[in-house]
Parts: structure tokens; C-alpha cells; sequence
């Protein structure tokens, strides 16, 4: 028929063509839309947790408990981020354009990921990750949370250390 492209350029011109409604156009949706989270994640993350150490640095009266609770948040906020941002890429790759190169580089994006979460995460605890119990970058965030709010004056927070009063002076 004239005018129909044959091969590959039909497939080119036909996928360039598509109405947004098709399956690959609402995936892309899917994907920009897991992008926006991850993004919104890492912004109110970094707002969250520069508002959680002046919170833990006023109770406490100590900087020290102030950077502890900053880098716990911030660590919990970019590992958070880094898992939304994998399944935006998962979803372009799987749902979009399931090309042998776009298998490759999201193997190559979340092996960078991967070895990215597993720094920052022994980075935080100060421990490697099969050494404690698992926690995942919601979980930091929470602890964070949790040491900022339960800080008390004159004593500087612990990473490893759960949030709470601690021990009574009489060891019970």
C-alpha cells in the first residue's frame, strides 16, 4: 500500500504514532509518575531531616545529637528515594521498551543502586547489613524520627543506640 513504512521503520513510525492510551503510553505514565514520588520523597526528605536535627539539637542542647539525627534521616531519605527510583526504571524498562540495551543498563542502574543503598546503609548503622536486623530506608527515617523526638538534655544520641530514657540510674 503506498505511504505504510515496511521493516523496521513501521515499527519506529508506529510506536512514534501511538495515542498516549495505549498500554507502553500509560506505563510511561507509570514511570514519570514513580520519577515525581521518588523526587518529592528526596525533597521532603531533606526538609524532614534538617527539621528533625533542630529539633534533636534544641532538646538535647548537644550539635552532636543534631548530626546524628540529620545523617540518619537524610541516609533513610536517599535509600527511600534510590528504591522508588529503581521501580520507575523497572517499569520504563519491563512495560515500555523491553530492549536487550534498556535490560542492560537497568542491570547496570541498579547494580549502581544497589552498591549505593548498601553504603549508605552500613554508612548509617556504622554496621554492615547482615550483621543487624534488616531496615529498610522507611525504617531509618523512623528511627530517626523516634531519636530526635526522645533526645534529652545533656545526652547526645547514639546511632546505635534505641530511642528511649534509657537505663535508670538504680540499673533497673
Amino acid at each position: 500500500m503506498p505511504g505504510w513504512p515496511v521493516g523496521d521503520s513501521f515499527t519506529a513510525q508506529a510506536a512514534a504514532e501511538a495515542p498516549s492510551g495505549t498500554f507502553s503510553g500509560v506505563m510511561e505514565h507509570v514511570a514519570q509518575g514513580f520519577e515525581a514520588l521518588g523526587a518529592a520523597v528526596l525533597v521532603v526528605g531533606i526538609v524532614w531531616s534538617f527539621v528533625l536535627a533542630t529539633v534533636a539539637w534544641k532538646r538535647s542542647g548537644q550539635p552532636a545529637t543534631g548530626y546524628v539525627a540529620l545523617r540518619s534521616a537524610f541516609g533513610g531519605t536517599l535509600l527511600l528515594g534510590l528504591e522508588v527510583l529503581v521501580a520507575a526504571d523497572l517499569v520504563r524498562t519491563v512495560a515500555v521498551a523491553p530492549t536487550l540495551d534498556n535490560v542492560l543498563v537497568l542491570g547496570l542502574i541498579v547494580l549502581i543502586r544497589t552498591v549505593l543503598s548498601f553504603s549508605l546503609e552500613t554508612e548509617i548503622e556504622g554496621v554492615a547489613p547482615w550483621r543487624r536486623a534488616q531496615m529498610s530506608g522507611v525504617g531509618g527515617i523512623r528511627q530517626a524520627t523516634a531519636r530526635a523526638l526522645n533526645s534529652q538534655p545533656g545526652r547526645p544520641a547514639q546511632p546505635g543506640r534505641p530511642p528511649g530514657p534509657g537505663p535508670s540510674p538504680s540499673g533497673r
